[in-house]
């Protein structure tokens, strides 16, 4: 638990917040990544995460409720994989103070013990090496590296694969299947 952040879905009330703060912030996230700027593309970003294998998840300052960041948990797989990848962005004006390492790590904590993943993955591209500190502070370890990844910005773009792994040997596929069953109210 952080005394100065906490993690909330995103909803369709943040649109304003949330595109101003991607606006202001779109120096700091090009060429890496590409978030909802305006009412269009956060109308189709809440469809994405509305589906049962996405979430949205902004990460908010206790002291005044503010959007600092977002972490996305993308392409959940259950079964006997019960994994996801993640993509994440913080605001410009919040960058380089800690608030994504914190909502990090809230987030990892919601994925394993409430969705009940067992692996999520960071692709990152090469030259992101704020972006390679973070997640290694948060416990990920680089696993390799996948060429033409991802279409960004307009072009395909190499990525390093960073994994965490929960190691808790205790969860079973059907006790995580039955944790995501109830992980849907937890946040709302």
């Amino acid at each position: 638990m952080s005394d100065r952040t906490y993690i909330r879905k995103v909803a369709r009330q943040d649109e304003r917040e949330f595109t101003r703060l991607m606006r202001e912030s779109q120096t700091l996230h090009e060429p890496w990544i590409s978030p909802p700027t305006n009412s269009v593309l956060f109308k189709h970003y809440l469809q994405r995460i509305n589906q049962d294998d996405h979430e949205g998840l902004a990460i908010c300052r206790h002291e005044d409720d503010r959007i600092v960041g977002v972490v996305n948990i993308n392409n959940i797989v259950r079964g006997s994989f019960l994994s996801a990848s993640l993509g994440y962005y913080v605001g410009a004006q919040f960058h380089g103070q800690g608030y994504m390492a914190e909502g990090l790590a809230q987030v990892i904590e919601y994925a394993t013990q409430t969705m009940g993943l067992h692996r999520l993955e960071a692709n990152i591209q090469p030259d992101n090496v704020r972006s390679q500190r973070l997640v290694e502070r948060c416990g990920f370890t680089r696993e390799g590296y996948s060429e033409n990844f991802l279409f960004i910005n307009g072009a395909w773009r190499d990525h390093e694969r960073w994994c965490y792994v929960d190691k808790r040997s205790s969860l079973r596929t059907h006790d995580r299947t039955t944790l995501f069953h109830n992980q849907r109210q937890s946040l709302r």
